[in-house]
């Protein structure tokens, strides 16, 4: 459902201009600091939405599409919403900390924050589940995580600090959502 919801808007924005055009994006509600500053603070929601061409749409897609299924699963769908909504809108606010804290005014967009929430939440649920969980085994995830936090700082233009507020407050979240099946023997 979230990766639809990505896809339609990515289309919208297409239709109506270019993803890659940076003050067509403020305009759909990219996030960018001074406005977030001068109150417009549902960009720090409208930009888990907006993607900045169709690879970085790809990109984030799969990942959601793959690691999602899974913690839909174990989560449910309201909760797995929980997540990904609120897990994303911590990684946007702790972007828009940083870029605050380093007088950064930068334009932001990506579900990456809410992707990174559901892949923080589903390190947590197999870290529960003594690191394995159908075919994820916790160095896995983990690589993963790791693999996509250094080639975030190795690559110029991506927002760091949503990937890890992202995170953080997913796997905050599932502490707070995840139920462990019983197991019977």
């Amino acid at each position: 459902m979230m990766a639809a919801a990505n896809i339609l808007v990515f289309l919208l924005v297409e239709l109506t201009g270019s993803s890659e055009d940076t003050s067509h994006m403020i305009t759909w509600g990219a996030a960018y600091t001074p406005l977030i500053s001068d109150g417009q603070f549902y960009r720090l929601f409208t930009c888990m939405f907006l993607h900045f061409g169709f690879g970085h749409l790809f990109n984030n897609m799969l990942l959601l599409i793959f690691i999602g299924d899974y913690l839909e699963r174990y989560v449910g769908d309201l909760r797995y919403l929980a997540v990904y909504l609120i897990g994303g809108l911590g990684g946007s606010v702790a972007s828009y900390i940083f870029n605050v804290e380093t007088g950064q005014a930068v334009v932001s967009a990506g579900a990456s924050g809410a992707v990174f929430a559901v892949i923080g939440g589903m390190l947590y649920i197999v870290i529960r589940n003594k690191g394995r969980l159908e075919d994820i085994s916790l160095q896995r995830l983990m690589l993963m995580a790791a693999l996509s936090i250094y080639f975030g700082f190795a690559s110029g233009g991506v927002d760091n600090a949503a990937h890890i507020g992202g995170l953080v407050c997913g796997m905050i979240l599932c502490i707070l959502v995840y139920r462990k099946r019983a197991t019977h023997k």
